[in-house]
């Protein structure tokens, strides 16, 4: 069972041995962590994500709420888009209310973002799952130069829907207001953009990418319906 009770350093330093190219040919856990910077409970799970965004095999996403907001702190990463994607998988994972911290992994399972044994259980499950498609997206590039993202056929027949993440790899904040007064907090993998791109129905698919600013990193992820089962992501980093 993956433990997360100490810093990963073996984990670390064998995600650095990874190039790009063999990072994409395998597939990838994604955990979104649904946050806020106003949360008194959330800095023990900004922690752990950044745990999660250095261990292989895993994407690991910081998705800012912006519910909290009125409580005395305008978190400054806060999207209306992203709490309407965790309102999408409440729905979806049947639960009565929304909460942060809420990890979410591969949009099949949840847990209180600072549980980290229960965490790993559900990305070792993830990882291990068998059904439904199971695809590995590529990013690269095209004879043209153009960044895309290559999807593989799978066996699907419904339309599932592709989505593009932006995000900052660190981000520190003085917080001067709220609940988490006087510190300073570091949030890692910081999405900034959210949007879909597409929408993949089983067959070989290649969709052209957005410019991005610089020093940010891009995950295309393929999931079903709005907010389902994830087939599988690529990721690039800066």
């Amino acid at each position: 069972m993956i433990q997360f009770r100490h810093w990963p350093m073996a984990a670390a330093i064998c995600l650095g041995l990874l190039g790009p190219t063999q990072a994409q040919d395998r597939q990838l856990v994604v955990v979104e962590l649904f946050t806020s910077q106003g949360c008194v409970s959330c800095p023990p799970a900004d922690a752990f994500l950044e745990i999660l965004a250095n261990t292989p095999g895993v994407i690991a996403l910081s998705m800012h709420v912006d519910y909290w907001d009125y409580i005395g702190w305008k978190d400054p990463f806060a999207s209306p888009h992203i709490s309407h994607r965790q309102r999408a998988y409440g729905r979806s994972l049947d639960q009565r209310f929304i909460f942060t911290p809420q990890m979410v992994i591969d949009g099949a399972t949840q847990s209180t973002g600072t549980d980290r044994a229960r965490v790993g259980r559900l990305i070792e499950e993830a990882a291990a799952r068998r059904g439904g498609p199971r695809i590995v997206p590529r990013i690269e590039r095209d004879a043209a130069g153009n960044m895309v993202v290559a999807i593989p056929s799978g066996h699907y027949s419904g339309q599932a829907a592709v989505w593009l993440a932006v995000f900052d790899p660190s981000q520190l904040t003085a917080i001067k207001r709220g609940e988490n007064r006087g510190k300073t907090l570091k949030n890692v993998n910081v999405v900034r953009e959210f949007k879909r791109i597409g929408t993949w129905r089983g067959e070989a698919l290649t969709i052209a990418l957005p410019d991005a600013p610089p020093g940010t990193g891009r995950v295309v992820i393929v999931q079903h319906d709005e907010a389902g089962q994830i087939f599988g992501a690529a990721v690039t980093r800066p």
